[in-house]
Order: C-alpha cells, then sequence, then structure tokens
C-alpha cells in the first residue's frame, strides 16, 4: 500500500473520464474543507491475506493520526493508481476504500470518495508545514 496524503485548507473534485468498462456512469463534482486528502495505491502484494490485514490497519492508523494533527473530521479518499507499478485488481482496490471509509466513518470521520474507475479534475489547497503532505509505504 501506498499513500499520499494532504492536509488540504480545501480539496474540491468533478468526474472526468471513466477509465474501468465496469463502473457505473456517474457524474460527480463534490468539495471539502479542513480534511485529510489520502491518495492511495492498492498493490498486488497487498491482496494476501496477512498482507491485506497489515495494510489496512496501517492506513487506518495513518489516516487517523494524520487527520488528529489538525483535530481535522473530514477525509477524502481517492485510489491513485500512479503511485507504483504494481497494481492490485480494481475489485480489491475499491473493496478496500470501501471497506475503510466505513471503518473511519464508524469513529466519527466524514469520509468522501472519488468516483472509483474515473479520473478526476481536481483543485487542492494544502497547508504549508512539511506535516500537510506525507508520503507513506505500508
Amino acid at each position: 500500500m501506498k499513500l499520499l496524503c494532504f492536509q488540504a485548507k480545501e480539496f474540491s473534485w468533478k468526474s472526468f473520464s471513466k477509465t474501468l468498462d465496469d463502473v457505473p456512469e456517474i457524474e460527480v463534482s463534490d468539495r471539502l474543507k479542513d480534511c485529510v486528502v489520502v491518495f492511495l495505491h492498492a498493490e498486488q502484494k497487498d491482496m494476501e491475506e496477512d498482507s491485506r490485514k497489515r495494510a489496512f490497519k496501517h492506513t487506518l492508523k495513518h489516516i487517523k493520526w494524520l487527520a488528529n494533527k489538525r483535530e481535522f473530521k473530514n477525509i477524502v479518499l481517492h485510489s491513485f493508481t500512479h503511485l507504483g507499478a504494481e497494481n492490485a485488481d480494481s475489485d480489491f482496490a475499491s473493496q478496500f476504500i470501501l471497506e475503510l471509509g466505513e471503518r473511519l466513518q464508524n469513529t466519527d470521520y466524514q469520509v468522501k470518495t472519488t468516483p472509483f474507475g474515473y479520473f478526476c479534475e481536481w483543485n487542492l489547497d494544502v497547508y504549508g508545514e512539511s506535516l500537510a503532505k506525507v508520503w507513506k509505504e505500508i
């Protein structure tokens, strides 16, 4: 699992073009203020049962840690397969993101996800501190 995370003043996104044939046609436009934006890349090795459990636990912990640094309760999850070369199956990645979002919501975070299987337009307004831009490999 590879994560590129931002503490953002604001993040807005809009669906641009479909990248997976089996996802529904949708048009989405949304924004969130004072949030942690998480670009996630699920890898093939994350699909093994033990690796999946570890990746899920550490991803969840990392996101909460970063959100708590600014007392943020808003999180955006964005599938971003350009962080590595060995992608997990799209079904695995989609399910991982959905489950991660549900778990975060169950612990009082507001979670939004960008449309899976789409390229999106986005605007990202990030705070200036070093901690506002964090790369993590799990």
